[in-house]
């Protein structure tokens, strides 16, 4: 197998990072509450970052240790995301 089968494109993960562009931008027009519209912006914008950091920034041929370094900031960003939301959802 070849790294042209065993890997997408470069091409193909760029159609997909503007999918979820597209996703994301959809989410300020769907009549949810502002609670879901954050929540689902904040996972397209996950899904995106991981995209990158996977494919962009080559980290797919690295080992465990670089998703263990890479995974403490997005623990801190889940905490930081988690202790906003009420601040956001809730103003009054």
């Amino acid at each position: 197998m070849n790294d042209a089968t065993r890997f997408p494109s470069y091409v193909a993960v760029w159609a997909w990072l503007v999918a979820l562009l597209v996703v994301g931008l959809a989410c300020a027009f769907l009549p949810f509450g502002k609670a879901m519209a954050i929540f689902l912006v904040f996972t397209v914008a996950a899904a995106k970052a991981f995209l990158v950091a996977r494919h962009y920034m080559h980290l797919r041929s690295e080992s465990l240790l670089i998703y263990a370094i890479a995974g403490l900031p997005v623990l801190l960003l889940v905490g930081l995301v988690i202790a906003l939301v009420p601040d956001i959802v809730f103003r009054r």
